[in-house]
């Protein structure tokens, strides 16, 4: 089977992840691209590729077949919409744009040059997720009649003033909800099925002197199956708690925290961690963005579809910026 040659734009934190991912995968790393040179020639020499301080040099590079894009969200678009219009496929950290305008001119190119586009919401791929979703497709819980999502992070004055775009409308697209809550919408949908509509608000609280985006929101989403959703998430908390999805079904509970718990109506109680249900690897953070990029690649060299695509990850986006609209207009937002 072909070897892909994979580059990746942006050496920031992130990048490691995705380049241990890439090796894991069984790709070859043929370029990294950073502005920042002394950034971009640290991971080459460690990955012993080459490097660009400019991506469309490095789009110029004949043997590239796949770009990540893990750069500040405001540059997501026009680096995707760059890449597959060079003949590349592309895969983008969320959000995949600031914007559902630009998210859907990147759909948009990727139909017409047949690229592929994916989105990385790697808590998809976390075992206890999976096994979440496994559960409710199967029937055996029940109906689904209603969830509840809570994120509680912290983010303090440091974490904004360390860059240049986040807590930025222009940059960052907004705040706690882009950023960190992003991946708990999509859960959600994930979760509960086709979306309908939302009404939420948002405002900037601790951080009102340090950002001009929100730093805490809340929803109540509908669904077209006839449920609801609560969702809140903060990053004024103390300290970073664990996520918090409960799912409650007509024959169980389900409550995806650090463990996923199944409690039975019969009163009889499951517990899953990760490492539970990872065979033959030790699970830690990480694993999940592994998965992903090994699965998106299987998928280039099949041509077979990949989930997370374009029109998968524009979901949470939408249910961003529905909350964004719904708290500036008081107003119920269609997304169905």
């Amino acid at each position: 089977m072909k070897k892909l040659n994979a580059a990746v734009i942006g050496c920031g934190a992130i990048s490691e992840r995705h380049l241990e991912a890439i090796v894991k995968a069984g790709a070859e790393i043929a370029c990294v691209a950073d502005i920042d040179e002394r950034k971009a020639k640290k991971t080459a020499e460690k990955y012993k590729c080459r490097f660009y301080c400019d991506y469309h040099e490095m789009l110029k590079d004949s043997q590239v077949d796949v770009v990540h894009i893990l750069t500040p969200h405001y540059l997501h678009a026009k680096m995707a919409i760059d890449s597959m219009k060079s003949g590349v496929h592309v895969l983008t950290e969320k959000p995949m744009a600031t914007s559902i305008e630009d998210a859907e001119k990147m759909i948009d190119v990727s139909r017409e040059t047949g690229r592929m586009l994916g989105v990385c919401f790697q808590n998809r791929y976390n075992p206890t997720s999976l096994k979440a979703k496994e559960i409710i497709e199967s029937g055996k819980a029940g109906q689904i009649l209603g969830a509840k999502a809570w994120v509680t992070w912290h983010r303090d004055e440091t974490y904004y003033t360390q860059s240049d775009w986040r807590g930025s409308w222009e940059k960052e697209g907004g705040g706690v909800l882009i950023n960190q809550a992003i991946h708990t919408l999509d859960l959600i949908q994930w979760f509960m099925g086709d979306l309908a509509r939302l009404k939420g608000s948002y405002y900037t609280s601790l951080l009102e002197n340090t950002i001009e985006v929100e730093d805490t929101a809340d929803a109540v989403i509908q669904f077209k199956n006839g449920t609801t959703a609560l969702f809140f998430a903060s990053n004024c908390y103390p300290v970073n708690s664990p996520v918090s999805i409960e799912i409650v079904l007509s024959k169980a509970v389900i409550r995806l925290e650090s463990v996923l718990t199944v409690t039975w109506n019969d009163g009889k109680t499951e517990h899953y961690s990760d490492e539970d249900l990872v065979s033959g690897d030790k699970f830690y953070w990480g694993v999940s963005h592994k998965r992903l990029i090994a699965d998106f690649y299987n998928k280039i060299l099949s041509g077979e579809k990949f989930e997370l695509d374009g029109n998968e990850g524009i979901k949470a986006l939408k249910m961003v910026k529905a909350i964004h609209r719904s708290s500036e207009t008081n107003a119920w937002i269609d997304l169905g």
